[in-house]
């Protein structure tokens, strides 16, 4: 990679549409990295690289349960370049800006263009990985519910709505002995500008996943609530043990497969309904059983709203 004298990576341990993901060791002190290679070929992906290191650096080593970012590489051609505070000035860094406003690539086209981000290492795989290979287990269950409100509450204090979460962008670390969820993915996250509710910045753009859509997502009007529905679904689909096979990969995982040939229309009523029964469920004795009787207060306001 970039620096190569500071990391050598071991082993390819994800891909996905916009980047690869590796496992790496620090040279000088052989501890365990993950590096997150972003390829800034075109304007969508250099937004998803840029929003990610943005959501990233303005949350650097806050809070235990979201990834922490150890720093960040612009690669172009053959040049590296670390990307900080220092560096948001820097010609590279306007560059990938002006390609993103202009929706045009504003480096040299010849040129390889990558950001590396160098970030923690989960062990433990993500939270599709690590539930489904262990049987139900409550109090797994109510130790994860409780973490991921803390992130989900640390990210909406501080401005940013991750906007895709659920259970492959959540990765599970080993480091004291009890397994430790980290928020992850901040490639479609927005850091909203200003301070106070973060309830008061408005999205059009429909982005995430479908299982773990809002309903006004869909319709194209939302704030960070539709953080706190996805956060909810991920508890239910946790709780139920609501899983599919993934044709493509054959493994199990949990939430609902997209359907074929289904129009815009259908899902927007399907999901009209899933929230209702969701709401109706969520304060029923099965929920309580299952966490402890115990339900964060950064769902409660929402969920009877």
């Amino acid at each position: 990679m970039a620096t190569e004298a500071k990391y050598s990576i071991i082993r390819e341990v994800g891909r996905g549409s916009y980047g690869v993901v590796y496992e790496a060791v620090l040279n000088k002190t052989r501890s365990k990295v993950a590096v997150k290679r972003m390829h800034c070929n075109v304007p969508e992906n250099v937004e998803l690289a840029l929003q990610e290191f943005w959501a990233l650096q303005s949350i650097q080593r806050q809070h235990e349960n979201v990834i922490q970012l150890e720093e960040c590489v612009l690669q172009n051609g053959r040049a590296f370049q670390p990307l900080g505070h220092r560096f948001r000035k820097s010609h590279s860094h306007l560059l990938l800006i002006e390609t993103c406003l202009k929706g045009r690539r504003c480096m040299d086209p010849k040129a390889a263009c990558f950001l590396w981000f160098v970030m923690e290492f989960c062990d433990g795989g993500n939270m599709n990985e690590y539930l489904l290979s262990r049987g139900p287990d409550a109090q797994l269950n109510h130790s994860f519910m409780r973490q991921l409100s803390s992130a989900v509450a640390f990210l909406h204090r501080n401005q940013i709505v991750h906007r895709d979460l659920k259970a492959d962008n959540i990765l599970i670390s080993h480091k004291r002995g009890s397994p430790i969820v980290k928020v992850a993915d901040f490639g479609l996250s927005k850091v909203c500008q200003g301070k106070g509710n973060v309830n008061q910045h408005r999205f059009s753009s429909a982005c995430g996943s479908n299982f773990y859509m809002a309903p006004e997502v869909w319709e194209g009007h939302y704030t960070a609530k539709a953080d706190i529905f996805a956060l909810g679904i991920i508890f239910w689909a946790m709780a139920e043990r609501i899983t599919f096979r993934d044709g493509d990969t054959e493994k199990e995982l949990l939430g609902f497969p997209e359907p074929e040939n289904i129009s815009l229309r259908q899902k927007e009523h399907f999901l009209h309904l899933q929230i209702i029964t969701f709401r109706r469920w969520f304060f029923c004795q099965r929920m309580c059983v299952a966490f402890g009787f115990f339900i964060p207060k950064i769902l409660c306001g929402v969920l009877r709203s």
